[in-house]
């Protein structure tokens, strides 16, 4: 079993609901830092603040891009990418472009990723691709792993946790066979619980997202 120092440094902890003040940021930043977890994930115009508070601890600072519906033209979510790293993000997480993806437009989809991971790869910055797999089958969910590894991206991503379902053991068990050897595994959407998040780390995920970090931390058996 996992100490629960090792447990927390797979959590990126979420702080993405719209009616967040920055007041929340702040809190869910403090929280960051008091358990350990690898990154705070936040809305792009909270990556400033993020890093300001995270600036004399480890976790880091992760922004979303795209979200959380993934339809924003290419170029704008690599200025987003480029804004939020300038801000101090060294980690971004891209929703893809769902309805392209669901309309067979592979290779938009692919270059949609690809800008993105060619204003991150200069400074360093991590790419997670969120394939929202929820409106996604088996075999959509493979074709979307391929994509983003095809586009050099270093994680696929479940859900964004705002679409019509979360996270599922068959989502990631997908997702891993596919990109294994390759890439890694975050599960993210409706984790609240210590069993369920130690169920994604038993099926390869790296990382795993949540706001539900305190309460899961607190009730590790």
């Amino acid at each position: 079993m996992k100490t629960k120092e090792q447990i927390a440094s797979t959590i990126d902890h979420a702080i993405l609901r719209p009616e967040y003040t920055v007041n929340d940021v702040i809190e869910g930043c403090r929280v960051g830092i008091a358990y350990g977890v690898a990154s705070v994930c936040v809305r792009p115009t909270d990556v400033a603040i993020a890093k300001k508070e995270l600036a004399d601890s480890k976790v880091k600072v992760s922004a979303v891009i795209g979200f959380p519906h993934g339809a924003n033209r290419s170029e704008v979510k690599a200025l987003e990418a480029e804004l939020a790293i300038r801000d101090g993000a060294t980690e971004l997480d891209m929703v893809m472009n769902i309805g392209m993806f669901l309309s067979e437009k592979y290779s938009y989809v692919k270059k949609d990723i690809s800008e993105v991971v060619k204003v991150a790869k200069p400074h360093g910055v991590i790419v997670k691709i969120i394939l929202e797999t929820c409106y996604l089958s088996s075999e959509q969910i493979s074709e979307a792993c391929w994509l983003s590894h095809q586009a050099g991206a270093d994680y696929v991503k479940t859900s964004t946790g705002f679409g019509t379902g979360v996270a599922t053991y068959e989502a990631v068990e997908i997702m891993y066979q596919m990109v294994w050897d390759c890439m890694e595994v975050k599960a993210s959407g409706g984790i609240k619980d210590y069993q369920t998040l130690e169920g994604y780390l038993k099926r390869g995920c790296k990382r795993i997202g949540t706001s539900s970090t305190q309460s899961i931390l607190d009730n590790i058996p």
